[in-house]
């Protein structure tokens, strides 16, 4: 794997001038993919920075608003990685409420968020309506390979010792999660761009897998 330095503005632009490429007859949905500890959020928020000062409509999207309910999510235990990997994400809801109406034939009008996982209950977020031209900023984790619509992917990858160094202790059960993303997934060869971020503050892009 050969990898290059790049600095975050200049990998949030990259990732903006796709976007916007991709846009037109429906809002580009971009994908920013990978553990929190990769600065996924960061990441996604410099791009809709970008976008924003281009003068492009965007809506940045965090897919942790688009957990199941506690019930459903905790079902098989508050620290079962098996769960963390399946059941945390609605995949359904956050097709239904933001990648199908952003996407070919849809009406444009997306949900930011549906359900807040701190208080267990609806945000009541309200709708909003976006322009062909915009784009849908999607950011989380194990967003590639569940049959997600995106048109622009970038998937931050860590090795497993980074990633456990900069885990919270309270979340190192989750550890083997990703580790069966990793495997089963392989979400390198999903993407469009992958980034090696051992350390968020200095990113690499990767040029050969």
């Amino acid at each position: 794997m050969k990898a290059s330095p790049v600095t975050v503005p200049a990998l949030a632009a990259d990732l903006a001038a796709r976007a916007v490429a991709a846009a037109g007859e429906h809002p580009a949905r971009v994908a920013v993919d990978g553990a929190p500890t990769a600065g996924t959020a960061g990441l996604a928020a410099a791009v809709a920075d970008v976008l924003a000062g281009d003068g492009v409509p965007v809506l940045h999207v965090p897919a942790g608003g688009f957990l199941r309910a506690a019930s459903l999510r905790l079902e098989r235990g508050r620290t079962n990685p098996d769960a963390y990997y399946e059941d945390w994400l609605d995949l359904r809801a956050l097709t239904r409420e933001v990648l199908t109406p952003a996407g070919p034939g849809g009406n444009g009008r997306v949900l930011p968020s549906l359900w807040d996982p701190v208080t267990d209950r609806a945000t009541r977020a309200g709708y909003v309506t976006l322009p062909g031209h915009a784009v849908v900023v999607v950011s989380g984790t194990f967003l590639l390979g569940a049959g997600l619509d995106f048109d622009v992917a970038v998937h931050l990858m860590q090795s497993d010792p980074a990633l456990a160094r900069r885990l919270p202790a309270d979340l190192a059960w989750t550890l083997p999660a990703y580790g069966r993303y990793r495997d089963e997934v392989m979400p390198e060869y999903q993407a469009d761009l992958v980034v090696r971020a051992d350390d968020p503050r200095h990113p690499a892009l990767v040029t050969s897998l």
